[in-house]
C-alpha cells in the first residue's frame, strides 16, 4: 500500500516539462518494447483488457508519437503497434526517474539487503503471474543490479 501511495504522490513531482507518460503508457510501451510489435488482440490477451480500452490507450500513445501502427511483420491481417524512437526515449526517461526515486529510498541500505529485496519482489511478482497466467516478458539475462 505504501509503495502504491509513494508512486501516486510522486507521479508528477519529478517529471520535467513535456513528459507524457502516465501509468498506462508506461506499461504499454514496456510491453511492446519487450515483445516487439503487438496487435490490439495481443495486447488484450497480455493485459486482459477489452479492445475499447486498448484503442483509447494506443490512440493516445499514437497522438503523443510514442507508438506507430505498422503492417504485421509476419504477414498477418491485423496491424500492430511498434514503439517509436520518441516512445523509447520517454520510456527510458521515466524508468530512470523511477529508479532514481527507489535509489533515494534505499540510499542507506546495504547491497545485500537490496539484493534480497529484489529477489523477494521478483518471487512475489512471479507468484502473481503464475496465479493469473499472465507472465511478463523479461530480457533473457536480466539480473538486477543494486542501485548505487
Amino acid at each position: 500500500m505504501l509503495l502504491s501511495r509513494y508512486l501516486h504522490l510522486n507521479k508528477g513531482r519529478e517529471r520535467g516539462p513535456g513528459s507524457v507518460l502516465d501509468r498506462s503508457a508506461y506499461i504499454l510501451l514496456s510491453r511492446v518494447r519487450m515483445e516487439g510489435p503487438m496487435s490490439i488482440g495481443q495486447l488484450g490477451e497480455a493485459f486482459r483488457l477489452d479492445a475499447s480500452t486498448l484503442n483509447r490507450q494506443t490512440a493516445a500513445a499514437m497522438r503523443a508519437g510514442l507508438v506507430e501502427r505498422i503492417p504485421d511483420p509476419e504477414g498477418g491481417m491485423a496491424r500492430k503497434f511498434r514503439i517509436t524512437q520518441e516512445g523509447a526515449r520517454q520510456l527510458e526517461r521515466e524508468r530512470a526517474r523511477i529508479i532514481a526515486g527507489l535509489d533515494r529510498i534505499m540510499a542507506d541500505w546495504p547491497d545485500a539487503d537490496i539484493a534480497a529485496f529484489a529477489g523477494f519482489l521478483r518471487r512475489f511478482n512471479s507468484g502473481i503471474e503464475r496465479i493469473h497466467g499472465l507472465p511478463w516478458p523479461r530480457p533473457r539475462a536480466a539480473t538486477p543490479t543494486p542501485p548505487t
